[in-house]
């Protein structure tokens, strides 16, 4: 006799979906970034999503792997000028689409630099 199960798969929790719950909801983005990596090479790229404390981008071939350090400056279009959002993160994760980068804390001693 074959067994059914009673939860539908998409209704299921599972350890991945508990590893994808955030502390701050996403939001669509298509924002331009400039990325430096640990080597110094820097790159223009989109972020996809982002939320208060990380940031999805569309990367290819920049050699990252997780746990690395990069530097994130964020163009923000005010009209007339575009201002730069400066940010440390930590590489997530890295897929074939893209990375995913968790933002460090923006502190005190940030803002007088």
């Amino acid at each position: 006799m074959r067994q059914v199960d009673p939860v539908p798969a998409k209704n299921r929790t599972d350890e991945a979906t508990d590893l994808e719950r955030r502390l701050h909801t996403r939001h669509r983005a298509r924002t331009t970034v400039y990325i430096t990596t640990p080597g110094g090479k820097k790159k223009l790229c989109k972020a996809v999503n982002l939320s208060a404390t990380g940031v999805f981008i569309e990367t290819t071939n920049l050699g990252l792997r997780k746990g690395q350090h990069v530097e994130l400056a964020f163009a923000i279009n005010l009209g007339a000028i575009t201002k730069l959002h400066r940010r440390t993160a930590v590489v997530a994760h890295v897929s074939r689409g893209g990375t995913g980068l968790m933002m460090e804390a923006y502190s005190a001693a940030a803002r007088s630099g």
